[in-house]
């Protein structure tokens, strides 16, 4: 097959995966991903976030994605107890081919949550993220049928781009809207709205662009109370971008073993990735930190492939609180 008609495969290739953004399994632990409203809606004064997936790993280094965040409430003293002003900063990383195709993006956002009762149980805000992107393509990495010889891949693919690697940047635009009400201290319900690639920048490594799809995701969740001593959670999204849908459900139940500014739970359940995969999840709270992981067991046509491991999936969330406060109740994971 000429290069030529190789290149332009691959190109309609990346331009079809790219309309889908990298997701997460355990979205109710990557907060600044899902909505720029959740910016500093935690019970705390500083939160840090990571995530780490590694999509069908029977695939080496198929997918890989990364994200560190923090983000923290501001002007606490200058504005009402019942509000909540936000502020955060995020690094994400996207591999996939072994690394030949990656994305890097740095985000910042802001949120503002107006209380809704003289207590300020029920708020209701909107948030706004900024990003810049930057899209590398490692030429050198990629390999076409004609280089395939007896002692295995020979030559170079610099006849047919300009360069051993190709770089794109562009400045993108992100919002949402969240309310999340609690009748106790000791629940929580939510619910929002957010869409992602608002301006519809440009994507292009030769001459020829696409323009990247909005993506819109409505989610919600919540934690109660049940039995004694245990704490249901739930959570749920609904992602659109492109044509192509996203539905994931489930929950997890949470067991405590210590009481107290700093407790020690053990949660264990799952989520469900609709027409896709089963995503059983187990986790610990411990001190100010939340460690949790997921892995998914693929049900589509392509458990044959994939031999039914969709991708494993951890989440570490520090959350610094000071002593002997109790703030508002907020959406939890």
């Amino acid at each position: 097959m000429p290069k030529v008609f190789l290149v332009l495969f691959f190109l309609c290739l990346l331009h079809k995966v790219e309309a889908q953004d990298p997701h997460f399994s355990q979205f109710f632990a990557s907060p600044l991903t899902l909505n720029p409203a959740l910016t500093g809606k935690f019970d705390g004064d500083l939160r840090v976030t990571g995530n780490y997936r590694n999509q069908w790993p029977t695939i080496n280094r198929a997918f890989t994605t990364t994200t560190v965040s923090a983000d923290m409430p501001i002007l606490r003293n200058r504005i009402s107890s019942t509000d909540t002003w936000g502020v955060g900063i995020m690094g994400f990383s996207d591999q996939s081919a072994n690394s030949a195709l990656k994305f890097n993006y740095l985000s910042v956002s802001t949120a503002f949550h107006k209380g809704l009762d003289e207590d300020g149980f029920s708020q209701i805000g909107a948030g706004f993220q900024a990003t810049y992107s930057n899209m590398l393509l490692n030429v050198a990495d990629l390999k076409f049928e004609d280089q395939l010889t007896p002692f295995g891949f020979t030559g170079t693919t610099s006849e047919v781009f300009n360069s051993s690697t190709l770089k794109n940047n562009y400045f993108d635009l992100n919002a949402g809207v969240l309310y999340s009400g609690s009748t106790t201290d000791k629940n929580n319900f939510y619910a929002g709205i957010s869409m992602y690639h608002i301006t519809r920048p440009k994507q292009h490594f030769t001459g020829t662009f696409f323009l990247l799809n909005p993506r819109t995701t409505f989610h919600g969740g919540g934690y109660f109370p049940v039995g004694n001593n245990g704490t249901i959670h739930l959570s749920a999204l609904y992602s659109i971008q492109a044509g192509a849908a996203e539905t994931v459900f489930g929950g997890a139940y949470e067991v405590p073993f210590a009481e107290g500014d700093k407790p020690t739970s053990i949660y264990f359940g799952g989520w469900a990735r609709l027409n896709d995969a089963l995503i059983p999840y187990i986790g610990l709270e411990f001190s100010n930190f939340r460690l949790g992981a997921t892995y998914d067991v693929n049900t589509s046509s392509l458990k044959a492939a994939s031999q039914s491991r969709g991708g494993i999936e951890i989440s570490l969330i520090y959350i610094k609180k000071t002593p002997g406060s109790h703030g508002l109740p907020c959406p939890k994971f």
